[in-house]
């Protein structure tokens, strides 16, 4: 199974009391369009009349780990076999019904008619589900179904994933604690966690000679290197090669770490920028040991197919309505603005290396945070246009114009205690998270 290649389960429901060959017709149309979405089809493009012929398809279907089951409603029928499916089949059920010409004549599907009874029978056995309404050949149609499908397969990703966590939240940083129960139940994560102090004596017992290769991988990227205290530089370095071979032998797909002050007291070096390149990685990495950050960005990584930093909001201008987002030097390489320059630099409080610094990138933007505020997990969705200025404070930092009036984002966000932490990514994937925050029976709220 794979997010990049969800696995889709596909029925096609209809009765021979309506136009048949048309019928016929409307499902060669719509399993083409099916075909076009990078997906694996389970199923068969044939129209089922009876109880017998769906039932059938279930052991085929039950088999698969699906990331959606796809009923298409090509006719109408009775919600007998969709009830039977959605009790039997373990995965999120969708619905595709399509339109019809207003000829004057007989309805020659009555489609969309199967799917509401369907959906009310379904509701009456506590099953939901989504649907698209579109023709068999529709663009929209597919950008529908390729959302729905990829959501389910994130879902079923972040089942049995495994997180690291080195070290507890700061004190007073209640927005970076979590419920490592909820966590479990909500997204099916599992965490593992090591003492800070612990993990740095390991990093210690590591020969010098493991922070080359990161070292030479940095050098091309930062032109100012050298020129960084070479010992603390290649400590940070240190820090990122036990990092990534643990997470790599033991298949964390995230880590979080309590960043300060223990790295720059008990081993004298910045966090940071081991973090920034696990998150070039693409293993999400987050500071101040935010678990919930990390799940976060994990989650809005698969749903961009892209890099995500881990942000605060530290700056806002009501006169020309922008806002500033902003961490230490985290962000990763790919979000840099290349017209300006990217370079390593030192912790602004603690002076010590290595940290990225540049300018991030102008582009639409996509900002998250599966949220505890007011005592109940939510996800948080906000969209932006990152704008083309200069740096705006040490390290890595991005100007943005959010979707709405900076006040009222203000409003919103403090008014739902959201954290002080926010993954973003480039890309508008809100839709995406939406429906994945459906999955996993989440709230959404706007910051709109």
């Amino acid at each position: 199974m794979s997010v990049e290649r969800p696995r889709i389960g596909v029925v096609a429901l209809g009765r021979p009391t309506f136009d048949v060959p048309f019928a016929e017709e409307i499902l060669a149309k719509a399993w083409k369009t099916l075909e076009g979405i990078n997906a694996e089809l389970i199923g068969q493009p044939e129209l089922l009349f009876d109880a017998d012929a769906v039932r059938g398809t279930l052991p085929a279907l039950k088999e698969q780990q699906l990331d959606m089951l796809l009923l298409l409603q090509v006719t109408f029928t009775d919600a007998t076999m969709t009830v039977e499916l959605g009790k039997e089949i373990d995965a999120p059920l969708v619905m595709w019904s399509f339109p019809e010409a207003r000829t004057g004549g007989r309805l020659r599907l009555n489609s969309f008619c199967g799917v509401n009874l369907a959906s009310h029978a379904l509701s009456r056995n506590d099953l939901s589900i989504d649907y698209v309404h579109a023709d068999a050949d529709s663009e929209a149609a597919k950008e529908e179904l390729s959302i729905f499908a990829r959501a389910g397969a994130i879902a079923n990703d972040l089942r049995g994933t495994k997180l690291k966590l080195v070290g507890q939240h700061p004190d007073g940083f209640d927005a970076c604690n979590f419920n490592e129960e909820e966590l479990k139940s909500k997204f099916g994560v599992e965490v593992d966690r090591i003492p800070v102090i612990d993990f740095i004596n390991e990093v210690k017992e590591l020969p010098d000679e493991v922070a080359d290769a990161p070292y030479e991988r940095r050098a091309k990227d930062f032109p100012n290197l050298a020129e960084l205290d070479q010992d603390a530089t290649r400590k940070t370095l240190k820090v990122y090669s036990k990092l990534r071979a643990e997470a790599d032998e033991k298949g964390y797909k995230g880590i979080a770490v309590r960043c300060w002050p223990d790295f720059f007291t008990e081993y004298g070096c910045a966090a940071c920028g081991a973090l920034a390149l696990l998150n070039e990685d693409r293993t999400p990495a987050g500071c101040e040991a935010d678990m919930m950050g990390v799940v976060t960005s994990l989650t809005l990584q698969h749903a961009a197919g892209g890099s995500v930093f881990n942000t605060d909001l530290v700056d806002v201008n009501t006169e020309d309505d922008t806002v500033v987002f902003w961490h230490c030097g985290q962000a990763p390489i790919d979000m840099a603005d290349t017209d300006q320059p990217i370079q390593g630099t030192i912790h602004s409080n603690r002076k010590l290396p290595l940290l990225s610094e540049f300018a991030l990138k102008p582009g639409r933007i996509t900002m998250a945070r599966f949220s505890q505020g007011h005592g109940k997990m939510r996800l948080l969705l906000a969209g932006g246009e990152m704008i083309k200025a200069p740096l705006a404070f040490s390290g890595t930092a991005g100007t943005a114009k959010l979707d709405v009036p900076v006040k009222q984002f203000l409003d919103t966000m403090i008014n739902e205690g959201l954290e002080h932490h926010t993954a973003l990514t480039y890309g508008e994937h809100r839709p995406v998270m939406r429906a994945v925050a459906k999955r996993l029976g989440i709230e959404v709220v706007e910051l709109t």
